[in-house]
């Protein structure tokens, strides 16, 4: 997501491949779509050594991983708000809180499909 909370991109994969695995396919992505984007966020799932070695050579890129604090208690974690806000929009949509897909393609379009339609309503509240 960018800082207010749209989706650039979005990948599904099957429930055998972590995350952080993934991530590299999602930012190659990414980058070829949006040649501004310098800075990425990820939580400390994504920390090692496997994903810094999968984009080196995007030079203009930078990785931050937001680690959660040895704080007892609530503590808000910077940067992370902003992609949780935007996955609690997402699933208002009833078909994408649950897997209903039979496909990776189609559970990938769905998602373009909601936040198509977040975009749309935001849009419809500013020219009234």
């Amino acid at each position: 997501t960018d800082t207010l909370g749209n989706m650039l991109e979005g990948v599904v994969h099957g429930a055998d491949v972590q995350d952080r695995d993934g991530a590299p396919d999602l930012i190659e992505r990414s980058c070829d779509a949006y040649p501004t984007l310098t800075r990425l966020y990820a939580d400390g799932g994504y920390a090692g050594q496997k994903l810094e070695t999968a984009v080196a050579h995007i030079d203009r890129l930078t990785i931050e991983i937001i680690r959660r604090s040895d704080l007892t208690g609530f503590v808000v974690l910077p940067r992370r708000r902003g992609v949780e806000r935007t996955l609690a929009w997402l699933s208002r949509c009833r078909r994408l809180v649950k897997d209903w897909e039979a496909s990776i393609a189609s559970s990938e379009a769905w998602m373009l499909v909601s936040s198509i339609r977040r975009m749309t309503r935001r849009i419809a509240k500013l020219e009234l």
